[in-house]
């Protein structure tokens, strides 16, 4: 049996116990989808949303990126933002970086020309304006985790500061969460968003 087939046959005795466990579940979940929840996060493997949060399909509205990253240029990004206020009226955002992300770790090396690198840049952007604080990281390691909080921190600024959300009601929340793969548990950065200065809107708002 090839890989593909067994992925097949792993979505048919997902199905059929999803079924059991919950009739009728897919006939309500194909009529409508009602997330009240908008996820931006990691494209990583380790990290994904629904199955870290517990919650079955149709509860959570899901963009996902190479470093979490809310970029105001990203017709894609805001197009996932639009459409989960406007249309779905989500009552959360949430915002998931997680340690050890290749994307930040990528962002403190040196750039290899690649195509993710232009990506990357808007994480360059971040640690340069925060170089003082990334400083004060006793090693490598330390450094990287603390641009991993540093990136949801801005990115929730981001959402916040988004055409999408300006216009939006009040009741709309932004949080700013981490994942630490090595543990599975999550952690709550919301807090430390006003903590942090946003970054300055030629950095912030890159073309």
């Amino acid at each position: 049996m090839s890989d593909l087939s067994r992925l097949l046959d792993n979505n048919r005795r997902w199905a059929e116990r999803m079924e059991r466990e919950r009739p009728g579940f897919f006939r309500i979940l194909a009529a409508q989808q009602r997330p009240r929840y908008l996820w931006i996060g990691c494209a990583d493997s380790r990290v994904p949303a629904n199955e870290i949060i517990d919650l079955p399909p149709g509860e959570v509205f899901v963009h996902r990126n190479v470093a979490n990253l809310v970029v105001h240029s990203d017709l894609n990004c805001l197009s996932v933002l639009d459409f989960a206020v406007n249309v779905l009226k989500v009552s959360d955002i949430i915002v998931c970086g997680h340690y050890g992300c290749g994307g930040i770790n990528a962002a403190l090396a040196p750039s290899e020309g690649r195509i993710v690198d232009h990506w990357i840049r808007h994480v360059r952007d971040i640690a340069k304006f925060y170089k003082d604080d990334l400083e004060r990281s006793s090693t490598p390691e330390a450094q990287a985790r603390r641009l991993c909080e540093l990136n949801v921190a801005v990115q929730v600024v981001h959402v916040r500061e988004s055409p999408v959300l300006q216009t939006a009601c009040e009741s709309v929340k932004v949080h700013g969460w981490i994942y630490d793969v090595a543990d599975g548990r999550l952690q709550d950065l919301t807090p430390m968003v006003d903590e942090v200065r946003a970054l300055e809107p030629s950095c912030r708002l890159p073309a």
